[in-house]
């Protein structure tokens, strides 16, 4: 996969913040909130689940896109990229995730 999308798309987003909602889908999220933008997500993750037990690649992929999207929509919104998310997993590359998660609790 070439990251340079993910980071070219984090920048979209980001300068669609304060576009014009009537030109844009991404604005249109962004001016409705976080409400709206987390009720995109779910969803869209129900219909990835959905596309998982159904089992076609195709679906799954298309599905997965748009969990990624609105997700980065909400980053956007709280003016956070890719790049924040990424950096997370570099920390977290080589950790247990089980030894991850308990290191959250402490």
């Amino acid at each position: 996969m070439n990251i340079d999308l993910l980071h070219r798309l984090s920048e979209t987003l980001t300068s669609r913040r304060h576009a014009d909602p009537e030109s844009s889908y991404t604005a249109q999220l962004m001016a409705k909130g976080p409400d709206l933008i987390l009720k995109k997500i779910g969803e869209e993750c129900a219909e990835l689940i959905m596309a998982g037990k159904e089992g076609s690649r195709l679906h799954i992929v298309r599905e997965s896109t748009d969990v990624l999207y609105h997700i980065m929509v909400l980053l956007a919104f709280y003016g956070l990229s890719i790049e924040d998310v990424l950096q997370e997993m570099r920390r977290r590359e080589g950790i247990s995730g089980i030894d991850e998660k308990k290191s959250r609790s402490a």
